[in-house]
């Protein structure tokens, strides 16, 4: 503990002051009494320099014991005690270190608490509103049935299948909002397991096989067998299923969406590229930015982001950057190499 004491700069100064004065107090003491009186001198500032590093020493054991008691505390341990200190300064600032734990375990139990509540509450609110749109779009297909069974109501039907169109949107944007803020109110768990990447991919593509054949798009995937990481299966597969989404929107018929994956030492790697019109450099830092549209003026001309359709309302792509930096990812957005959009996941391993 003298060798560690001696580190310190506080502590070495304070001994080579101490050894100089004692030093001179006996040369001092050899010159006006002799050797003896110069001995005793000596002796003494000894002694002073030892009672002050044991008494050192037992300071700096103290503070150690108070800074692993607060480390303790700051790892989420809450049945650590700072009120065993004696009198002096150290049991002052341990009592107000013991002050600020009770306050910011009553502040961490009631956020806690917060958070269950905003949880049932959005459970609840998720559950009104699903309700009433699932009978209003019952309601809209059985009227839109009715009418194509008695004929001769083209312009109705179409306008059914309009509000059908709109249901389904209301029906996506609900649900990605409160999934949007279970994320940020920090009431959503993830799962830690082994998540294979031909499986992720597979999971993520299936809601929007017909969508692709629909949309005349083409669908490429290469998953090595093997490559994978660690984390929640379904929410990544949400997230993802959100990027092809995006990248379907915007490629036009005959086109094609590229995934990719790949794992090395580092870290897993999820590519997503499409051959669609690409994202303009001035929208690529806003792209993950949450009800932003990127080139609206552009859309409107080409027909794009109507009123049926979700393409331009900036929430997909939100959604799938909280689900993947939730998890420790990341995503970014670039251009690919033909001149389409690029979507880069990366999981990076905790391990190496």
């Amino acid at each position: 503990m003298t060798v560690v004491l001696l580190r310190n700069r506080e502590v070495r100064r304070t001994v080579a002051a101490s050894v100089v004065v004692g030093a001179a107090g006996a040369v001092c003491a050899w010159h006006l009494a002799g050797p003896v009186a110069a001995a005793c001198v000596a002796g003494t500032a000894a002694a002073l320099l030892v009672v002050w590093l044991v008494a050192t020493r037992a300071r700096y054991r103290a503070l150690a014991r108070l800074a692993a008691q607060v480390d303790d505390i700051l790892h989420g341990s809450r049945d650590v005690s700072l009120e065993r200190m004696r009198e002096g300064e150290l049991a002052i600032l341990a009592s107000e270190l013991d002050k600020m734990r009770s306050r910011l375990t009553l502040a961490n139990e009631d956020l806690e608490h917060e958070r269950n509540a905003l949880a049932d509450a959005l459970a609840d609110i998720s559950h009104q509103l699903k309700t009433p749109l699932t009978s209003l779009a019952l309601m809209t297909s059985l009227v839109r049935r009715d009418l194509v069974a008695a004929g001769a109501h083209e312009a109705e039907v179409a306008r059914l299948r309009t509000m059908e169109r709109l249901e389904d949107r209301v029906e996506w944007l609900v649900a990605s909002l409160l999934k949007l803020a279970r994320i940020d109110a920090g009431v959503v768990s993830f799962v830690r397991a082994r998540v294979e990447g031909a499986e992720l991919v597979a999971r993520a593509a299936e809601p929007l096989a017909v969508a692709f054949d629909l949309a005349d798009v083409r669908l490429v995937v290469d998953t090595p067998a093997g490559a994978g990481f660690e984390g929640d299966l379904s929410w990544t597969a949400e997230a993802l299923e959100n990027v092809l989404k995006n990248c379907l929107e915007h490629t036009p018929a005959g086109g094609e969406v590229r995934v990719s994956c790949a794992e090395d030492a580092l870290a897993f790697r999820l590519c997503v590229e499409d051959t669609g019109p690409g994202i303009a450099p001035e929208d690529l830092p806003h792209v993950f930015e949450r009800f932003y549209r990127g080139g609206e003026k552009d859309a409107r001309a080409a027909g794009a982001g109507s009123e049926v359709d979700p393409a331009g309302v900036g929430i997909g792509l939100a959604l799938a950057q909280s689900l993947v930096v939730a998890q420790g990812g990341s995503i970014r957005a670039g251009s690919a190499a033909g001149g389409g959009a690029r979507f880069d996941v990366v999981f990076f391993k905790a391990v190496v």
